[in-house]
C-alpha cells in the first residue's frame, strides 16, 4: 500500500519558494521610479534652478563698490535667490508624500512594502538625494554667474577664498533640508493645501515677522531661514545680529526637518494611509 501511495505521488511540481520579503533596496527603485515618472517633478527642479540663478544674478548686477564693507559677502549675495528657492524645494518635498495621499498611491506603496518606517525613509533618502543633486546645480551656476557679473566692478571673489566653498555647497545642503522639512510637514499634515501653508508659514512669513522683532530678544537666530541661512555665507554676521555660526544654524535647521521627519513618521505609523 505504501508503495502505491508513493507511485501516486509526483515528483515533480513542488511549488517554487517564496522570493522574499521586500527590501529597502527595492524600496529605492521603486520611490525613484515614481519620482522620475511625475512630469511637476521636472517642472519645480527647473523653476528652482531659475528663480535661484535669476534673483542671484538680479543681486549680484546690481551690487557696486559702494557695498563695500567689512561684513561684505560677494558669495552670500550671488546665492540671494536662496530665499525663494527654499520655498519652491520645502513645497515640493511636501507634495512628495501628500500627492501620494491625494491619489490614493500611499496604499498600494504599503501593499507592496508594509513596513511603513521603510517606506518612509526610502522616500526621505531619494527625495533628499535629488534635492542635493539639483541645488548643487542651481548654486554653483549662481555663484559663478554672479561673480562673473560683478568681477566688473572687482568685487567679486572665487572658491579659493576661505570659507567660499562651503557657502557654495552649504547653500545644496540647505536647500536639501528645507526640501526634506516640507516632506516631514507633509507626513503630519498628509493635505497639500496644509501643508504647502504650513511650509510657507514657518520659513517665509516667519522671517518676516522675525525682523520686528528687537535684536535684543535673541529671536531671529531661531528662525529656520536665518539659522539654516548661515551656512551660506561666507563672512561672518555682524556680532549685534546674534546669529549662529554657520554649522551651528545649519544643525538648528536640521533639527527642525528632524522633529518634522520623527513626528510626521511616528503618525504616520499609527494612522490609516
Amino acid at each position: 500500500m505504501t508503495t502505491t501511495l508513493s507511485r501516486m505521488t509526483p515528483i515533480a511540481g513542488r511549488l517554487p519558494q517564496p522570493a522574499g520579503r521586500a527590501g529597502f533596496a527595492g524600496a529605492l527603485r521603486s520611490e525613484f521610479t515614481k519620482i522620475r515618472s511625475v512630469r511637476s517633478t521636472y517642472w519645480s527642479l527647473i523653476i528652482l534652478i531659475i528663480v535661484t540663478v535669476g534673483i542671484g544674478a538680479l543681486a549680484s548686477a546690481s551690487s557696486h563698490p559702494g557695498d563695500l564693507g567689512p561684513h561684505f559677502d560677494p558669495a552670500n549675495i550671488s546665492l540671494y535667490g536662496l530665499v525663494l528657492g527654499q520655498l519652491i524645494i520645502a513645497v515640493l518635498g511636501a507634495l512628495t508624500i501628500t500627492s501620494e495621499y491625494s491619489t490614493g498611491m500611499i496604499r498600494a506603496s504599503l501593499v507592496v512594502m508594509p513596513r511603513r518606517g521603510t517606506v518612509i525613509a526610502a522616500k526621505a533618502v531619494v527625495f533628499g538625494a535629488v534635492a542635493l543633486v539639483t541645488g548643487l546645480m542651481a548654486c554653483f551656476a549662481s555663484f559663478f554667474l554672479g561673480q562673473a557679473l560683478m568681477s566688473g566692478h572687482h568685487i567679486s571673489t572665487t572658491l579659493g577664498q576661505p570659507d567660499v566653498l562651503r557657502a557654495v555647497i552649504g547653500g545644496a545642503l540647505f536647500l536639501t533640508v528645507c526640501g526634506l522639512l516640507g516632506f516631514g510637514l507633509g507626513l503630519i499634515l498628509r493635505h497639500t493645501a496644509a501643508a504647502i501653508s504650513a511650509v510657507v508659514g514657518l520659513l517665509f512669513v516667519l522671517f518676516i515677522l522675525a525682523l520686528r522683532l528687537p535684536s535684543s530678544w535673541q529671536v531671529s537666530k531661531w528662525v529656520p531661514l536665518n539659522a539654516g541661512g548661515q551656512i551660506w555665507q561666507a563672512v561672518p554676521s555682524q556680532p549685534s545680529a546674534h546669529m549662529f555660526s554657520a554649522w551651528t544654524g545649519f544643525g538648528v535647521l536640521c533639527g527642525y526637518a528632524a522633529i518634522a521627519i520623527i513626528g510626521g513618521l511616528i503618525l504616520f505609523r499609527k494612522r490609516d494611509a
